[in-house]
């Protein structure tokens, strides 16, 4: 028997050392290295196919005669998850989906699994038996599917013999933290091990041209966990935002081969699971019996879809020596700049309060285009002045309290036509789109002071 050798690993980045460092050479960072014990003794690898379909050696090819063909992707019935993929899922690509615990990854993949009624899924499961996979499948009250497979096993040299036999069309792995390769001597969930399965489900699923879809989970910090290589490694990340305490849930993309990172899908957690909510702008504008001053409703656009989010702001006295500013769901630099310029353009004593802001929902926007209405919102809460719900505001304001024009205004218009608000706040600088016929009234500014002045007097 070969003799073991120990590594250590940065459980920040994955950079490999034959001894410990204080100090990881990779990322910078302190007191992350980890022994980890290794195997160096020749393994038989798992392999997924037959000997006589193994493929023969590729070979370079000159870039013009490589034939460009349309993009296939696998459509499901979730239309916020083909949204965030980019329209589909890629054939072999790597999907990484992480999330806090109990946000709802797994429900989330079991849906999946059951609705791609016709493509043959297997759901292999490291942390739940196959009764309580069951359970959960009947809490779904969705139809039987037959093309749906379980698979409880952590081994990753089992999970492909599984998968030699069975030849699914898709692979959900729950989760990549569970799994562990004989070809290494450590523990699950160590740097060494998630590097190794993850390596080798990405040979899988290139090779074969079969999806994979990973669940993984976060460290305290947010962070996936794992080395930064992981997220290197696949194709997507998506990541699973929101409240445990809240109906909504937002799937964010951090990172797309296929598609664009800035979209965003909508769901709400029930008893029976997720459901996809088709017009968020709803969920997003609260519903109040009176107008109330600090409330004001900004125009936002997250991806190719157009939101109007309520901008909540409490101003009150400084009750210390230095005001706080606290935001929920804004940049809090970019907040501290908003106050400067209400401060030095617009004449109000922003230094002497407490300054609070909330994007209701439970929703991060880091779009400009709601600067206006976040403005309004603050003016509103100092000077105790309700601003009226059938008025929304889209435009970005610059340190010299100018109005600059935003982009794909006439999405944004559209959108608060279509919800019912009278009125629309813009800068006149980008009025192209905004002269089309319509139903709301679209007033273009030039200023900060200006829109005060219409507003309040």
């Amino acid at each position: 028997m070969a003799k073991s050798k120990s590594l250590f690993f940065c459980q920040n980045c994955g950079h490999e050392s034959p001894k410990w460092l204080g100090k990881c050479p990779s990322c910078q960072q302190w007191n992350t290295f980890v022994e980890e014990v290794v195997k160096k003794e020749t393994a038989a690898r798992a392999d997924w196919r037959e000997d006589h379909e193994r493929k023969q050696r590729n070979k370079p090819h000159p870039l013009q005669e490589i034939e460009s063909g349309t993009e296939i992707r696998v459509l499901t019935s979730d239309e916020e998850l083909n949204r965030v993929l980019g329209g589909g899922i890629v054939p072999g690509s790597l999907i990484l989906i992480g999330g806090e615990p109990g946000i709802g990854k797994s429900t989330l993949m079991l849906q999946l699994a059951l609705s791609l009624k016709q493509l043959k899924v297997l759901y292999v499961s490291g942390e739940e038996s196959d009764q309580q996979i069951k359970m959960r499948a009947d809490r779904l009250q969705q139809t039987a599917n037959d093309n749906c497979y379980i698979f409880t096993e952590t081994n990753t040299q089992n999970i492909f013999q599984g998968i030699k036999e069975l030849k699914p069309d898709l692979v959900i792995i729950d989760s990549i933290q569970t799994l562990h390769s004989e070809l290494l001597d450590s523990t699950p969930g160590s740097i060494g091990q998630v590097r190794q399965c993850a390596g080798e489900l990405m040979k899988f699923a290139k090779e074969t041209s079969t999806p994979v879809f990973l669940v993984g989970h976060i460290t305290k910090d947010g962070m996936l966990a794992g080395p930064k290589v992981l997220e290197h490694m696949v194709d997507t990340v998506l990541q699973f935002e929101g409240d445990r305490h809240l109906a909504y849930r937002i799937l964010r993309t951090t990172k797309n081969r296929f598609g664009s990172t800035s979209e965003i899908g909508i769901y709400e957690m029930q008893g029976n699971g997720l459901r996809e909510v088709s017009n968020p702008s709803e969920i997003l504008i609260s519903q109040k019996d009176s107008a109330l001053s600090g409330a004001t409703i900004g125009a936002t656009i997250e991806g190719n879809r157009p939101l109007l989010i309520e901008i909540q702001s409490l101003v009150s006295p400084a009750s210390y020596g230095t005001p706080q500013r606290t935001p929920t769901g804004f940049d809090q630099k970019r907040l501290n700049m908003l106050l400067a310029v209400l401060e030095k353009r617009c004449g109000f004593r922003m230094g002497q309060h407490d300054v609070f802001v909330n994007m209701a929902g439970g929703i991060r926007v880091e779009d400009p285009a709601i600067d206006l209405a976040l403005c309004v919102s603050i003016v509103s809460s100092l000077e105790e002045l309700p601003v009226s719900e059938k008025i929304c505001f889209a435009a970005e304001v610059g340190l010299g309290g100018e109005l600059r024009a935003v982009n794909r205004i006439d999405q944004r218009i559209s959108e608060a036509e279509k919800l019912g608000f009278s009125e629309i706040y813009v800068s006149k600088f980008g009025q192209k789109a905004a002269a089309k016929k319509s139903t709301i009234q679209v007033k273009s500014f030039g200023k900060l002071t200006e829109v005060f002045s219409d507003l309040f007097g």
